[in-house]
């Protein structure tokens, strides 16, 4: 079955880095995009990066470029985020998920699995 687990979150001071991971299984890593979207404390979920399916272009929110690199390893069947300069505003649940979009999306509405989030907590 479709499965997609998180890993990488932790704790660090601001200005520092983490890397994630999503390691998928149950479908092709290049049939599907991988968003990788967050949620705050009392905030709504909203998205960060994501890959897209048809050319691997990645798309990302504006809070986040230039100190977030979205990329696909095809042989751990993972997608990673790495993020660099992390400030505390960006200390939420992060969550990977797969849809079937073509081009990319950052909308959650458009994803269909999702792992079960990895915490990030960022001190200043």
């Amino acid at each position: 079955q479709v499965q997609l687990v998180e890993s990488g979150g932790g704790s660090v001071q601001a200005g520092g880095s983490l890397r994630l991971s999503c390691v998928v299984s149950g479908f092709r890593l290049d049939y599907y995009t991988i968003g990788w979207f967050r949620q705050a404390p009392g905030k709504e979920r909203e998205g960060v990066s994501c890959i897209s399916s048809n050319d691997g272009s990645a798309l990302y929110a504006d809070s986040v470029k230039g100190r977030f690199t979205i990329s696909r390893d095809y042989a751990k069947n993972a997608v990673h985020l790495q993020m660099n300069n992390l400030k505390p505003e960006d200390t939420a649940v992060y969550y990977c998920a797969a849809g079937l979009i073509y081009d990319g999306s950052l909308s959650e509405d458009e994803y269909d699995y999702w792992g079960q989030g990895t915490q990030v907590t960022v001190s200043s």
